[in-house]
């Protein structure tokens, strides 16, 4: 699997063991404080140094060597643009990295590096799959605009609007990577509507069920071919939360 931005959070839960049903579980429980936390500084309104203490509750190991499924974890080089794809070393630290969302959140400095958001170098991590050497990959894209026609509500709505269009401009060059792509309508939900938490996931589950044959049958080995298939690996897509 790979994830950028709350996609590695995901991703590295389920990697490390945490069921669906957990997941879900947690969702409906988790808030913005649980994680973030209001500062004062001229590279972001946040911190999101909580996230230590929330994925010490949910992931249930600490690097990837650890994790029961390979997993990658998107962020970008902020001097250089560059793309900075984890795959090995402590988790809490790609993953802080992969979530610091432009403007919102604090960069985060790591191996000499000043990291953010995985989502401007892989808005959908296809690519570091195709390196792994997976066969069929499923990209799941979050193509949310947010604001509607009564306009932004602050900063943060016009921050995440920008980024919306911008990743929607540049969505062809991660889709030739991708088998099939899953776009869940998520419009008309914020980046901090965790209250509605059971609509989002239902909006997940209709468009996984809408490819579900699809995937079915690269798991289905013909009987001409003994060989073992292999389950698809899948991107998870960015949605600040």
């Amino acid at each position: 699997m790979a994830g950028t931005s709350v996609g590695s959070i995901i991703g590295a839960a389920y990697c490390s063991g945490v069921s669906p049903k957990e997941l879900e579980e947690i969702a409906t429980l988790v808030r913005f404080k649980d994680f973030a936390r209001w500062t004062l500084s001229r590279y972001g309104f946040c911190t999101n140094d909580r996230m230590d203490r929330f994925l010490a509750k949910i992931v249930q190991v600490k690097t990837f060597e650890e994790l029961k499924k390979p997993l990658a974890v998107a962020a970008t080089d902020f001097t250089t643009g560059d793309p900075v794809v984890f795959k090995q070393g402590p988790l809490v630290d790609a993953i802080r990295a992969s979530c610091a969302y432009p403007g919102m959140f604090l960069p985060v400095e790591l191996n000499g590096r000043l990291l953010v958001d995985g989502m401007l170098a892989h808005a959908v991590p296809t690519p570091p799959l195709r390196e792994m050497g997976a066969e069929r990959v499923i990209g799941i894209y979050l193509s949310a605009h947010w604001v509607k026609l009564t306009g932004p509500r602050h900063l943060f709505d016009v921050i995440g609007q920008c980024f919306s269009i911008a990743q929607a401009k540049m969505s062809e060059s991660w889709k030739r990577e991708a088998d099939v792509v899953i776009e869940p309508n998520v419009d008309g939900f914020a980046y901090d509507c965790f209250d509605r938490t059971p609509e989002l996931i239902s909006a997940g589950a209709e468009a996984m069920r809408a490819i579900l044959p699809q995937v079915k049958q690269w798991m289905t080995v013909p009987e001409s071919e003994p060989t073992q298939a292999k389950a698809p690996l899948r991107p998870i897509g960015t949605l600040p939360a």
